[in-house]
């Protein structure tokens, strides 16, 4: 489904974009030349056409070179779904081609709103009715793929008065709209992940993709999940890649590693075929558990990649490609939502 090239260029750089910024917006414009962004999207909005499970396996064929170019995946992805699906997408047709291309970016600033479900914290950007518009204020501590030059993030806003919260895209150059410097992160740092201001920003209705946030996000949710399963999917991957490279047959770990080889196909199957069937609009708690299940494996199938490859694992630098995959690991379970709130919600009301 990737190119060679493509791999062969992320696995070069895979360390230099995990600690540096450097190659940032060349990382969504490869990806974008690559088609990636276009797999899963209708061919009458642009796209290379394909099922939603395309999308999720080309990330995750990123991931296991890249979890830094995956994470912008995802966001990036997200953004474009959110903005095929929505009712006002005709009013944003025009931008469609520069972000399939990656020439401009889209982030996914919606983990604040994803805790309100969960009845964590409260939304935290309000608006007030402002002249056909709304004046929105308020800050997003962590939002990826804030390409410095310009970018648009969805995001959730709650009008003042109490009426229903709303989706909107916003873009950077609106005035009132100011980005943080890049957050200081211990992996990823390539992925121009960072804060967001906004001070009385004026956003017309027509950047309202949802009128009602609830709703939407339950619909999206499959699509917005099930993007993030494929990092998982990718770095676990990798690591069974690695143990088979890696163990003899008489290896004391290889019977471990054959079970949770087909622990992997197992849940792989299983995400693939609720994606595609729609089971996840009304079975949401299946997709929750998968994800755990798949973070999980994730994490295991890494530390016995790690008991496998023993000391040299541990040295600099014949080790530094395991360390950043290991790095990588532990942000799975923080991405929202996490995994601490997936299981929240398994123990109430979807």
């Amino acid at each position: 489904m990737i190119s060679h090239a493509l791999l062969h260029w992320l696995e070069q750089h895979a360390l230099e974009i995990d600690q540096t910024a450097e190659l940032s917006h060349e990382i969504l414009r490869r990806l974008g030349q690559e088609g990636l962004f276009a797999i899963g999207v209708a061919t009458e909005y642009g796209g290379s056409g394909g099922d939603f499970t395309d999308a999720v396996q080309a990330l995750s064929e990123v991931a296991s070179h890249s979890m830094t170019a995956a994470f912008m995946f995802w966001g990036h992805r997200t953004y474009i779904e959110l903005l095929v699906r929505s009712p006002q997408y005709p009013l944003h047709a025009h931008r469609l081609p520069a972000l399939l291309s990656g020439e401009y970016a889209g982030a996914t600033g919606l983990s604040n709103m994803m805790k309100f479900l969960n009845g964590i914290e409260e939304i935290n950007l309000s608006g007030e009715s402002d002249q056909g518009g709304w004046q929105v204020s308020g800050q997003l501590f962590w939002v990826t793929n804030l390409q410095p030059e310009k970018f648009s993030v969805v995001t959730a806003v709650q009008p003042k008065g109490g009426a229903v919260p709303f989706i909107a895209t916003i873009s950077s150059d609106l005035p009132g709209v100011e980005r943080s410097a890049d957050l200081s992160l211990m992996s990823m740092q390539g992925s121009a992940t960072a804060a967001l201001q906004f001070t009385e920003a004026v956003v017309d209705e027509r950047s309202i993709l949802y009128p009602d946030a609830t709703v939407a996000l339950a619909y999206l949710r499959p699509h917005f999940l099930g993007l993030q399963c494929g990092m998982a999917l990718g770095l676990a991957a990798r690591s069974l890649s690695e143990i088979s490279d890696h163990s003899a047959e008489t290896h004391p770990l290889r019977a471990d590693y054959q079970t949770t080889l087909r622990q992997y196909d197992s849940l792989r199957s299983r995400l693939f075929s609720g994606l595609a069937n729609g089971q996840f609009q009304s079975e949401p708690r299946q997709l929750f558990q998968l994800r755990i299940a798949l973070i999980e494996l994730t994490q295991r199938v890494i530390q016995t990649e790690l008991m496998i490859k023993g000391g040299r694992a541990y040295l600099s630098p014949v080790g530094d490609q395991f360390a950043r995959r290991w790095r990588e690991s532990a942000f799975l379970p923080l991405v929202t939502p996490s995994v601490v709130q997936l299981r929240q919600q398994l123990q109430g009301d979807v």
